[in-house]
């Protein structure tokens, strides 16, 4: 199967997210909000988690648990899982929202500094996938997905640390699919994890798109979106 999915592509409807417990990490931006809203509203029982108690207040109000957390230190992410397991259980979906950009000058202008700022993106990510890998891969119904950029498909001199980050996101985003199907193949199941990125130029007015793109991925079979692109864009375009 091909990596890439087109944006309007959907495979039968099966389950939805109602009753699944979904961590959405770095949840404070627009987009977790977003995320929170359309999750809550669809069902799901969910974990916000981000470094400052304060900014996860608002989200408690919409309908979510909350944890404080580095998820840079694999260390605190393993503590993380633990209270997320003591308190709700295993977990049936991820959402990665840990980002953000630093950029420009050219390639002569991309910083170490920067850089390492946007690779605690990517780190979280890996301590995060790591740590509830086992929750997704035994679950009846379990998604986890990424945000990525189309600086990837397009890298440019001055987002080369940016598109490098992203690049690396979805290889390990890909590679937790095939983990993800490995896993059923080994224990002779279905598919029922699955890994998906989501590429976009902006997520500025496109948070809404991609909080129930997200919730919908409960509604497509398993082994139709695992290991999947899929490319969001402007819906006023």
């Amino acid at each position: 199967m091909s990596p890439t999915a087109p944006d309007d592509a959907a495979g039968p409807e099966v389950g939805g997210v109602n009753g699944k417990v979904v961590l959405v990490a770095g949840a404070t931006s627009a987009a977790g909000l977003a995320a929170i809203r359309a999750l809550v509203a669809a069902g799901a029982r969910v974990v916000a988690v981000g470094r400052d108690a304060a900014k996860l207040e608002p989200l408690a109000a919409e309908g979510a648990e909350t944890e404080t957390c580095d998820l840079t230190d694999e260390s605190a992410v393993g503590a993380l899982a633990d209270r997320v397991h003591e308190r709700f259980g295993p977990v049936d979906g991820v959402l990665h929202l840990v980002g953000g950009w630093r950029g420009g000058g050219g390639l002569a202008g991309q910083t170490e500094a920067d850089y390492r700022f946007l690779e605690g993106s990517f780190t979280a990510l890996r301590h995060v996938s790591r740590a509830f890998d086992a929750d997704l891969k035994d679950s009846d119904a379990s998604r986890l997905a990424v945000v990525s950029s189309t600086a990837v498909a397009r890298p440019l001199a001055g987002g080369a640390n940016y598109a490098a980050v992203k690049a690396a996101t979805e290889a390990w985003a890909r590679a937790v699919a095939q983990g993800f199907a490995k896993s059923a193949r080994d224990a002779g199941r279905p598919l029922a994890a699955a890994s998906v990125v989501f590429r976009v130029k902006s997520l500025d007015g496109l948070e809404d798109a991609l909080a129930q793109r997200f919730a919908d991925l409960w509604r497509s079979d398993a082994a139709d979106v695992n290991d999947t692109i899929v490319e969001l864009t402007d819906p006023s375009l």
